[in-house]
C-alpha cells in the first residue's frame, strides 16, 4: 500500500467546510520552483513512513468529529495502490479528498467513477498553454492530461474546486484573469498565496508574496468570470 510520510490529525482549511486529517504520500512528477514539500519529492527516505491502521486507530475516536481524511502531497496519484489505500479509509467510516496536479487523469477517472473520492481539488499551476505551465511547474508537462482532468471534473460526478498558488515573479493579474476564462464553467477557483520560507528553487525566497488583501481581491474579481 502507498507509503504514508506525514500526518496532520486536525485541519480546518484543507476541505471547505470539513475538519479534516490529512495524509501525506511522497513523490511528485512536478518540480514547481516554489514548492515547499519538495522535501517529500527529493528525500522521502528521511521520513519515517506512517502505518496507515495506526492513523486509522488514532482517528477513530474522533469520528464524530473529524468529517474525513485528505489525501495530498507530492502527487498521490502517482501511486497505483491507491484506490485501495482509499478503500481501506472509507471502510472505516471517513469520507476522502484528493488534492492532485491533475496529471494523471486516467486514475482521477477511476477513483471518482468508482465513488471513492468525495471531494478533488485540483492545483492548475498556470495559464494553460506549455510555455506558462512549463514555468511554473518547473519543466515540460503533457498539457492534454491537464486539459483531460479539468474536464473529468467539470462533469460534475464529484465536488471539486480549481487552486492557483499564485506567485509575482511567475504569475501577473492578467495571468490569473486568462486562467479563470479558461476555466469558465469551472465551479471555483481559489487563489493560494505563495510561501517564500522554503521554496524548492532558492531564489524564491527573495521574492515577497502578493498582499494578502490584494489576492483576496483578485479572486473575488476570478469568481465573477467562472
Amino acid at each position: 500500500m502507498a507509503e504514508i510520510k506525514g500526518f496532520l490529525e486536525t485541519s480546518f482549511v484543507d476541505w471547505p467546510g470539513k475538519i479534516c486529517s490529512v495524509l501525506f504520500l511522497p513523490h511528485c512528477n512536478f518540480r514547481c520552483p516554489y514548492c515547499h514539500n519538495h522535501p517529500l519529492v527529493f528525500s522521502p527516505e528521511q521520513y519515517s513512513s506512517i502505518s496507515l491502521k495506526d492513523i486509522l486507530n488514532r482517528i477513530q475516536p474522533f469520528k464524530d468529529w473529524i468529517d474525513g481524511v485528505c489525501l495530498t502531497g507530492g502527487e498521490p496519484t502517482l501511486h497505483r495502490d491507491l484506490p485501495f489505500l482509499i478503500e481501506e479509509i472509507r471502510r472505516n467510516g471517513f469520507m476522502v479528498k484528493l488534492d492532485t496536479n491533475g496529471s494523471n487523469p486516467e486514475m482521477l477517472e477511476k477513483l471518482i467513477e468508482a465513488r471513492l473520492v468525495d471531494f478533488v481539488s485540483m492545483d492548475v499551476k498556470a495559464p494553460l498553454d506549455p510555455f506558462s505551465y512549463r514555468r511554473s511547474a518547473g519543466l515540460p508537462i503533457d498539457l492534454n492530461s491537464i486539459l483531460r482532468s479539468i474536464d473529468i471534473l467539470k462533469r460534475g460526478m464529484v465536488e471539486y474546486e480549481f487552486r492557483m498558488t499564485v506567485v509575482p515573479a511567475l504569475h501577473r493579474k492578467e495571468d490569473i484573469s486568462t486562467l479563470a476564462n479558461q476555466l469558465r464553467s469551472g465551479r471555483r477557483l481559489v487563489l493560494q498565496n505563495f510561501n517564500p520560507e522554503n521554496p524548492l528553487d532558492p531564489s524564491f525566497k527573495e521574492i515577497p508574496p502578493y498582499d494578502p488583501k490584494v489576492l483576496k481581491e483578485m479572486e473575488r474579481e476570478v469568481q465573477g468570470m467562472i
